[in-house]
């Protein structure tokens, strides 16, 4: 299987969301928006407001509710969290993979933070919520 099917098969099982979706969310204030993008892509396009940095080798670990070293902000299986990266690829593997671990109501953004920032939303220069 190439890469592209299997983003295909993973992208199938998942709600995800465009930028005014995500936007309609925040604005309701019952999500986690998660940015997984290198300090370098974030300085490159800026920061995503609001939004949690976890670095993807360590997503997880900080998000599931069972594991002892887990952020505050994961509360139980039912949390909606948002995973955002820079063009959409990477959130999407990650939003599975967060679903597999039992947080069945994570999704990712549609184009990633490049479409949010085309469809007019902000960013900002920092700082961050940056969760090691």
């Amino acid at each position: 299987m190439s890469v592209e099917e299997h983003l295909e098969r993973v992208r199938a099982g998942l709600d995800r969301l465009t930028p005014a979706g995500l936007a309609a969310e925040l604005a309701g204030g019952d999500v986690l928006v998660v940015d997984t993008r290198t300090p370098a892509h974030r300085a490159e396009q800026g920061e995503f407001p609001g939004a949690l940095v976890i670095d993807r080798t360590v997503l997880e670990w900080r998000l599931d509710p069972a594991w002892p070293w887990r952020i505050p902000e994961a509360t139980g299986p039912d949390l909606r969290v948002v995973v955002v990266c820079r063009h959409g690829f990477s959130s999407s593997l990650a939003a599975k993979s967060l679903r597999d671990i039992g947080l069945h109501r994570t999704t990712d953004l549609i184009g990633g933070v490049e479409a949010w920032v085309a469809a007019g939303y902000p960013v900002h220069d920092g700082p961050v919520d940056l969760r090691e």
